[in-house]
């Protein structure tokens, strides 16, 4: 008998052919007016059916990947990233701003501080392979409260030390967004820590994103600084990340 689909891979599976038909029907003024209208009801559904804060499945530790593997960029060329490197990110700063009452400029030390969670869970890529890791980090939420959003503040803009395009407009440097909502999740971390050791370069030192409701596109890698915004619109090309900029979905919930 064939067993039932995994609903994880089934998202990333579709995930991956809708990019690979990215042909000039698809993207289309009309057709790519269609998809937007899907994806904002697939997340105001997914929202109503499994609920704001129902956490994704986490494993016993038994489950962690014996190679888990590191996708897009494993050692940023950023002078400034590899300053901090050499000296062990003793100097290297987390900057939180945008629509906040408060700004924050926070150490390792600080984010070590910080109300943590520890979680095992599944990393889904859209490429269609899966991976499971244990992470340990600061919960976005209550540094957010610190911080003290603005009424206005709708998402988290992510700037990363990566660039994975060489532009003269700079759209080629890596960025992410998140909805408040999403950054208030109890699993939203900003991760120091993989499988019980200091994250590794290659997986985002000295600290990424995991959102662990979303596609691994989403979790941003060498986070530098965070702002709160209205709209990002005026980012990058305008869709809400480097991926999306290029043809992902922006809502990338599984």
């Amino acid at each position: 008998m064939t067993p039932p689909l995994n609903r994880r891979a089934w998202l990333s599976g579709a995930a991956g052919l809708a990019l690979a038909g990215c042909d000039r029907v698809t993207q289309a003024p009309a057709t790519l007016s269609g998809l937007a209208a899907v994806e904002r009801f697939t997340e105001s559904a997914q929202r109503r059916v499994v609920g704001r804060h129902i956490l994704a499945r986490e494993y016993p530790e038994s489950a962690i990947s014996p190679d888990f593997r590191a996708n897009g960029t494993t050692n940023p060329d950023n002078p400034d990233y590899q300053a901090h490197l050499a000296s062990g990110f003793v100097d290297w700063r987390l900057e939180i701003g945008g629509l906040v009452e408060q700004p924050l400029s926070l150490s390792l030390a600080d984010l070590r501080l910080a109300p943590s969670r520890t979680q095992v869970t599944r990393h889904d890529c859209v490429e269609g392979w899966s991976c499971i890791g244990k992470w340990k980090g600061a919960r976005l939420g209550p540094l957010l409260d610190r911080a003290g959003l603005k009424r206005e503040a709708r998402y988290l803009a992510f700037f990363c030390a990566d660039t994975l395009e060489l532009t003269f407009d700079g759209t080629g440097d890596y960025y992410e967004t998140i909805s408040v909502v999403d950054a208030y999740h109890p699993q939203t971390l900003l991760a120091y820590e993989m499988n019980d050791r200091t994250l590794p370069v290659e997986h985002g030192a000295p600290v990424r994103l995991r959102l662990e409701r979303q596609l691994g596109y989403k979790m941003a890698k060498y986070v530098m600084r965070i702002e709160a915004i209205e709209s990002f619109d005026h980012l990058g090309r305008g869709k809400g990340g480097y991926w999306e900029d290029r043809g992902y979905q922006w809502y990338a919930g599984i």
